[in-house]
């Protein structure tokens, strides 16, 4: 069986006020082409980003493995100069490395104490963040954090969600995006926010056999491409090239409905976390009980939670 693959829409020229009276409400992720990205589209050449911000140092990435698996931590931390860093990682075998030749690189920005600062462009990387004109489709209160990433070509990251609105703005190279509705989630084998399949292209059906049921949202974002990512929709990137990109995240909720230490935007509402503690306490008392009561009564709270919660009234 294959999984079905449906094209993301592709929108050119779409103004705030459509993005927020047509697109946005649909919940779906949509390609927007042709929006106004400032100069560093044109800029942001190898030399250009190895010179703008210095031999600041970095944390990063180092993975000998082009898919990165975040559940089985196959990848090292490791610190590079800024500009040594951009250098090795669009360069294709290394004469310098830690791990191997043709280990891959990977930098996701992190505020100054990842800890408790968000990640923002404009502080960690402020010469750069003066070439970009991050497209303000939302409120300037509802902004969470403007996340910097530099890829290795042929690196692919884990499948998994995130909590918060986002536009992934694709500055330089390609990425190949593969997206999963928030609904197909049992059928993404999950572990907290990641789904544990690795390998979305050629699934281990054996090990997960539900995979194949997951329809699959894909595009190919080029330079210059906004994808935007409803909150809950599972993606999964692979950069066919060396490639710089902004993550732009905004609260969809109220303020107060997100975790307060949340650095990431990828805790779940403190609502949901409360009612996940609750259902484990209840499956814990259902213990109490012997196998055949356990089943039945269990069946019986699948059934109350679909009555009381699931939708029907999307694809």
């Amino acid at each position: 069986r294959e999984q079905m693959v449906v094209p993301v829409v592709r929108l050119d020229g779409v103004t705030r006020e459509q993005f927020l009276r047509d697109i946005y409400p649909q919940r779906k992720p949509v390609v927007l082409k042709g929006m106004e990205l400032g100069t560093c589209t044109t800029k942001w050449t190898v030399d250009y980003l190895s010179q703008a911000e210095g031999s600041k140092e970095v944390k990063i990435h180092v993975s000998m493995v082009p898919q990165m698996d975040f559940l089985s931590k196959n990848f090292v931390y490791r610190t590079l100069p800024f500009d040594v860093f951009v250098r090795r990682a669009a360069e294709g075998k290394h004469k310098e490395y830690f791990l191997s030749e043709d280990e891959k690189y990977y930098l996701r920005s992190v505020g100054e104490d990842a800890r408790k600062n968000i990640a923002d462009i404009r502080k960690e990387f402020p010469v750069l963040a003066e070439d970009v004109q991050i497209p303000e489709y939302f409120e300037k209160e509802q902004f969470f954090s403007s996340v910097f990433r530099i890829s290795s070509a042929g690196l692919q990251l884990w499948t998994h969600y995130d909590v918060m609105d986002n536009f992934l703005i694709q500055i330089t190279g390609k990425k190949r995006v593969a997206l999963y509705s928030p609904r197909d989630a049992p059928y993404l084998y999950l572990s907290g926010t990641k789904s544990e399949v690795l390998d979305v292209d050629n699934p281990d059906l054996e090990k997960y056999p539900l995979f194949v049921r997951a329809k699959r949202y894909q595009c190919l974002l080029e330079a210059g491409d906004v994808l935007f990512i409803p909150a809950l929709w599972f993606h999964n990137v692979v950069s066919e090239e060396f490639g710089v990109a902004v993550n732009v995240f905004w609260k969809h909720l109220p303020a107060e409905s997100y975790d307060k230490s949340d650095t990431y935007g990828n805790k779940d509402p403190t609502a949901a976390s409360r009612a996940i503690q609750i259902l484990d306490r209840a499956l814990k008392t259902l213990e109490e009980l012997p196998e055949e009561y356990r089943d039945f009564y269990a069946r019986r709270m699948v059934l109350r939670i679909q009555e009381k919660a699931y939708r029907n009234d999307f694809e």
